[in-house]
């Protein structure tokens, strides 16, 4: 259709005088008894014909003028209006061979976000008025940040060549610490688009998602974004990706989200080459269930995509994972807003609540086990601590995840957190044979009944500019990293890869990373085994009692300098008291490392302004044993800003 021309039509009834017409708008006059059609043939300028051939033929004196204008110039805004009002209509139901299931994947701020809200603006899905940037992420915390934390779904209608799709849109987070949403929404697909910015190429989470899309299966449509700023260099990024990854680019589709540019070649191209799903409609109901989330009113809501069979409003669904049975009380489509519908069927993406769910998350009052439900990575375990109390000992992807589930837990549920240092599990071979696993430096087993600690090792490979390779060699050498290989993958870009400890890691690794690189570096990392190595427990005493969250496991040569980084970060942020409070770290018995936050001096003298020295020296005598009192038996309030100092002390420092 790309070199078909619009036609403007110019009807006049003409007598044997009317001079020629004239080509204005304006000057013409509609006859009403005609129907007029357009009809588009490729190559050619439209044609108009009538549906009434005999009141055509009684006025052989009318003329019809075509005026043929170049598609480039009309049909961009044609066709946004036609999809825009095809898009209303989300709910017709179409066959499953015109049904397409994708998502989006990208690293971190390569316009992915842009580009959802993009789709959903030329399809109609969101009206003009209602549009917003970041239109899926309906966080705060999203909007603040400017990065995609949940995955979302989105149903949009398109039409192509005179037939109605339905396109069901998964988005998914670009960061790497939210790998684990990206691989349930892949699995919800048949294909997706690898959005690479065509200014900086191809960065490690690229290489992670992408491959992950492979093992999946699915088709990828590489989109080169970003074409309108002016370092973008779209043909080196193509052969770049092609050398990188090994997709073919030659059909690679160049857009700019943010202009507005490529979009349709976009929904094209996904109608095309994205695998239609299975027609599978007949079998017994099967669903993928790739997300959910706890509503007060409504109880649990699940995200699930339709394999096999059809599930209507009211049926009794049973669930696999906790082989127990429930009723649909609600089905729905998310476009992106939820719709109820009454039916879906296989290859159709939706939601759901049931019944019993509500009743069981009536018992649920602790905010974890709610907030689990729409964040599948987080686990956690309870925890008892002599300094903390109650609490939860959590498992994250990183520190930005750790982060965000702690805002989301203090915004959306109101509570009020302390976190502690992140840690690893490690394996611990005792003396009589046994391996134990800790998570939690307290668990370790005494020193006399170690015979090894192993920690877990993974392997990191940073993308890079050549400009800072050594800098981030020397980043890696500093955290006990053993060199493996460099290769160049251009001639400007480096792919570095060392075998790392995971503890080494976890704390700011990839803040210091993007800091030595001035941003461009990126990583990726895989979990590699456990390796034997050199570790001690590290405790620290504040007041003389020992602080377990604050308790570590680190490697014997590394334990003086965490020590004193540790006891001197605390000695500024913990308030000061009214008596002297010591603050050390030790290795079993031994103080390695120690501080001492001074006494908080309240002048008792202050009314003595005269008299005899005997009564000042009575007052000082009983502010000392009141002092002497207080530190026996006065409890120190640790605040959340020391905790959250452990974790980001610099590596280079500890």
């Amino acid at each position: 259709m790309a070199n078909v021309a619009f036609c403007r039509s110019l009807k006049l009834p003409l007598s044997d005088n009317t001079p020629p017409p004239q080509h204005h708008r304006h000057q013409t006059r509609r006859t009403p008894s005609l129907s007029l059609y357009r009809c588009h043939i490729p190559g050619k300028a439209s044609i108009f014909h009538s549906d009434n051939n005999a009141r055509a033929k009684a006025r052989p004196r009318l003329r019809i003028t075509c005026q043929a204008i170049d598609l480039q110039q009309s049909k961009e805004g044609s066709d946004i209006e036609f999809s825009i009002t095809a898009g209303q209509d989300r709910l017709l139901k179409v066959p499953t061979s015109n049904i397409r299931n994708f998502s989006i994947i990208a690293h971190i701020d390569h316009g992915k976000s842009t580009l959802a809200d993009k789709l959903l603006q030329m399809t109609g899905t969101v009206q003009r008025r209602e549009m917003k940037e970041q239109f899926l992420d309906n966080m705060d915390l999203e909007r603040e940040r400017g990065i995609t934390i949940k995955l979302q779904a989105a149903r949009m209608r398109f039409i192509y060549e005179n037939k109605a799709y339905c396109l069901n849109l998964i988005d998914t987070p670009g960061h790497v610490d939210f790998s684990y949403e990206v691989s349930r929404s892949l699995a919800a697909c048949e294909g997706a688009l690898l959005v690479v910015d065509a200014s900086q190429g191809v960065e490690a989470q690229t290489l992670a998602n992408v491959y992950m899309a492979l093992e999946n299966n699915l088709e990828i449509i590489p989109v080169l974004n970003k074409i309108d700023l002016p370092g973008a260099e779209p043909s080196r990024v193509s052969q770049e990706i092609e050398e990188v990854i090994g997709l073919d680019c030659s059909n690679a589709i160049h857009c700019s989200a943010k202009e507005g540019i490529g979009i349709f070649e976009i929904l094209n191209a996904i109608v095309q080459r994205i695998p239609p799903p299975l027609d599978t409609t007949k079998r017994p109901l099967r669903a993928l269930i790739f997300d959910s989330y706890y509503d007060a009113y409504r109880g649990v809501i699940v995200y699930f995509r339709v394999v096999d069979g059809t599930i209507k409003k009211g049926d009794r669904i049973v669930f696999m994972a906790s082989d127990k049975d429930y009723y649909a009380d609600e089905i729905g489509v998310l476009s992106p807003n939820q719709l109820q519908v009454d039916e879906l069927y296989a290859g159709e993406v939706g939601i759901g609540s049931c019944t019993l769910w509500g009743e069981w998350f009536s018992e649920l009052r602790d905010a974890l086990e709610k907030l689990q439900l729409n964040d599948a990575a987080l686990e956690f375990e309870p925890e008892t601590s002599s300094a903390m109390g109650l609490g939860f000992r959590c498992g994250f992807l990183g520190l930005l995840h750790m982060e965000i589930v702690q805002e989301r837990l203090e915004r959306e549920y109101n509570l009020t957190l302390i976190t502690t240092a992140p840690s690893v599990v490690y394996r611990v071979n005792c003396t009589n044979g046994d391996t134990v696993e800790c998570s939690n430096p307290s668990l370790l087993p005494e020193a006399g009944k170690r015979r090894s600690i192993e920690e877990p090792i993974v392997k990191i490979e940073m993308l890079t500019p050549k400009d800072y390779v050594g800098t981030l060699m020397d980043l890696a050498q500093k955290r006990r990293g053993e060199f493996k290989e460099m290769k160049f993958i251009t001639e400007n870009r480096a792919s570095i890869t060392y075998m790392l400890p995971l503890a080494e890691m976890v704390g700011d690794f990839f803040d210091q990373l993007k800091s030595r690189s001035k941003g461009y570096a990126s990583m990726d990392y895989s979990f590699v085994g456990y390796k034997e190595s050199e570790l001690i427990k590290l405790d620290i005493l504040i007041n003389g009692d020992i602080v377990e969250p604050l308790a570590t496991i680190v490697h014997k040569e590394k334990a003086y300098t965490v020590g004193r980084a540790l006891t001197q970060k605390l000695k500024e942020l913990i308030p000061q008291q009214l008596f002297k409070v010591p603050i050390q770290a030790c290795i079993g018995a031994k103080v390695i490392a120690s501080e001492a936050l001074s006494a908080m001096r309240k002048d008792v003298l202050a009314k003595c302004y005269g008299g005899d020295i005997t009564r000042k020296m009575k007052l000082l005598k009983k502010q000392a044993e009141g002092k002497k009192r207080m530190k026996a038996f006065g409890k120190i309030d640790v605040p959340q800003e020391a905790f959250m100092a452990v974790l980001k002390l610099e590596k280079e420092v500890l």
